[in-house]
């Protein structure tokens, strides 16, 4: 399975093509446009939001509510493209049109942002050529894209859920969602206004928030994302690059901003001896073989454990302020205080979202590498068949 995705930030549309979708998927746009609507929620959102009322459009892939097995067109238009179809439009310049007088050319760029360094890889003095691709905007249809991903997985029997464990400082304790099922933490996420399980951390959480956009600032946090129902075994430690656990660091890094990842304790381990870190392994006729803990994240050795995976993402405080920071003219190159776009104080919560996605898509994928269905059908029954095979190793 894998995708493409195309579009500006202010552009026409953005859209997705998915294409190793087993066939007999029951899928509606009703499903994803629920991810789309949680993607542009959470307390901290800036304006944009208010703009945009991201819905799906399929295209191709799906008819009458199934898969075809062919690949899927998702599109999801940008209701903002009013406003910029002279700035942002496709077509050569008319005539006699100096580019410099197009308005809102960026010659300043932002520190933390690819504009600078993209500018000089792709020769492009208007930086906005740069920025229009490398927004966040473009994880709109990458949350598309996962929620086919998460449909697939839930006929398989596996559950994935994202919150929010820390915004500026604030954590939520390891143990908050200990024992809790994916539904039971999505019940409490989906009501909260930072996605967090923890009300009083939350409430916190808000006021940090709302804080920071008053100062001009903003301001980063950790999201988890959960799977729980994984078979054992998928990945491999025969080559460095079918290792389960770093395809889904890649997938987690790859999102906006996102700067680091681990897996179950991750980062802790440095902190206690080995006795306290790897999970011991027990067995019973009932459940097969299972873990005394989870400290690892329900991955060994690039493969899954069969517990539930547990990945954690720091997602960086974003790089537009309205208080900005110094940078250069790249036209005078004298000191100047960057430009500044539309931006969120805390887009944290969002991030979460993206994350669950973002992992939904590399678990479905790596299921699809290992058991061979071109249906539906046929790939429930080769998971069955590994779990039970799994279970009286």
């Amino acid at each position: 399975m894998r995708y493409l995705t195309a579009g500006e930030s202010h552009g026409p549309q953005l859209t997705a093509i998915i294409e190793g979708v087993p066939s007999l998927l029951p899928i509606t746009a009703e499903q994803i446009n629920h991810e789309l609507k949680r993607r542009q929620g959470g307390h901290g959102r800036g304006r944009r939001m208010q703009i945009e009322t991201d819905t799906v459009e399929i295209t191709s892939g799906i008819r009458h509510g199934k898969t075809l097995g062919s690949p899927i067109a998702l599109v999801v238009t940008n209701d903002d493209w009013t406003h910029w179809t002279k700035i942002m439009g496709a077509e050569p310049l008319a005539e006699g049109v100096d580019p410099n007088e197009i308005k809102r050319q960026i010659a300043r760029p932002r520190p933390g942002h690819a504009d600078l360094v993209g500018g000089m890889k792709y020769g492009h003095r208007d930086l906005r050529n740069v920025l229009e691709r490398s927004s966040a905007r473009e994880t709109t249809v990458r949350v598309a894209v996962g929620a086919v991903s998460k449909i697939l997985l839930e006929q398989l029997g596996i559950k994935i859920v994202a919150h929010v464990v820390e915004i500026g400082g604030i954590a939520v304790d390891r143990s908050a969602t200990e024992g809790m099922t994916a539904d039971e933490i999505r019940a409490i996420v989906e009501e909260d206004p930072c996605y967090c399980v923890d009300p009083e951390a939350s409430a916190k959480m808000v006021e940090l928030i709302d804080a920071t956009k008053k100062a001009g600032d903003t301001i980063g946090g950790v999201v988890e994302v959960i799977v729980e129902g994984m078979p054992a075994g998928v990945g491999s430690y025969v080559q460095y690059d079918r290792k389960l656990d770093g395809k889904l660091a890649q997938a987690m890094l790859s999102i906006n901003a996102f700067k680091g990842v681990e897996f179950g304790i991750g980062f802790d381990a440095a902190h206690v001896p080995g006795s306290q870190v790897h999970d011991e392994i027990l067995f019973d006729e009932e459940n097969g073989y299972t873990r005394k803990t989870n400290r690892l994240g329900g991955l060994e050795g690039g493969m899954s454990t069969g517990l539930p995976i547990v990945v954690r993402g720091v997602m960086k405080p974003i790089p537009t302020l309205y208080k900005p920071l110094q940078s250069v003219d790249i036209e005078t190159k004298e000191p100047f205080k960057a430009s500044v776009e539309r931006s969120d104080a805390c887009a944290v919560p969002a991030a979460s979202v993206v994350a669950e996605h973002a992992i939904a898509f590399e678990i479905a994928k790596a299921l699809l590498e290992q058991f061979h269905a071109d249906q539906l059908p046929q790939l429930k029954e080769q998971i069955e068949q590994q779990k039970q095979y799994s279970k009286e190793f």
